[in-house]
């Protein structure tokens, strides 16, 4: 074995990517403080080929030189919308047929790893570094989703677990 060097790793042009078909997969952002954080999020939402990224609340977006720093141009390929008020967009999201859950730990929270095929097209709402997802944004929600924890720690970096929950409903999709 050997790592594989930068221009042996396939990628799609930045020039092809919107021809790419999307998994149906869209990840709000509610309140989210860091920029740095954010620009992790466009990073694994291009990464996992979501639908789209909403920026909303006091959450910061583009362009600014800190997201850029992290996204590494995922700004660029990651189709997103800023809208300040959460509610609309998953109101919106919801009226167009997609299921809204949180991530967030709940007394009705199902694990990440008990995904299904079966509950996509996915909304999935994640909040702030501290508070998690506002009540509004909460009560608009199908389901919540969690990402079980086994050590003293009862949750990750918002940015983490983002690209966690992308990658577990890209599994899911993709699992027959």
């Amino acid at each position: 074995m050997r790592k594989l060097r930068h221009d042996e790793i396939e990628r799609t042009p930045h020039e092809e990517i919107g021809a790419k078909p999307r998994h149906p997969l869209v990840i709000v952002v509610d309140n989210v403080r860091s920029l740095y954080n954010v620009g992790s999020i466009f990073r694994s939402c291009d990464g996992a080929l979501v639908e789209k990224l909403y920026i909303c609340g006091y959450s910061p977006y583009p362009p600014r030189k800190e997201i850029s720093k992290t996204a590494l141009g995922a700004e660029v390929t990651v189709p997103w919308e800023y809208v300040y008020d959460v509610r609309e967009v998953l109101e919106r999201l919801k009226r167009d047929g997609w299921r809204v859950a949180a991530l967030e730990h709940t007394d009705a929270s199902v694990s990440c790893f008990d995904l299904t095929q079966d509950i996509f097209p996915l909304a999935v709402v994640v909040g702030n570094e501290i508070a998690g997802i506002s009540d509004d944004a909460l009560a608009l929600c199908d389901l919540a989703i969690e990402i079980p924890m086994f050590g003293a720690k009862q949750s990750l970096n918002v940015a983490v677990a983002t690209g966690i929950i992308c990658f577990e409903c890209v599994r899911a999709l993709r699992t027959a």
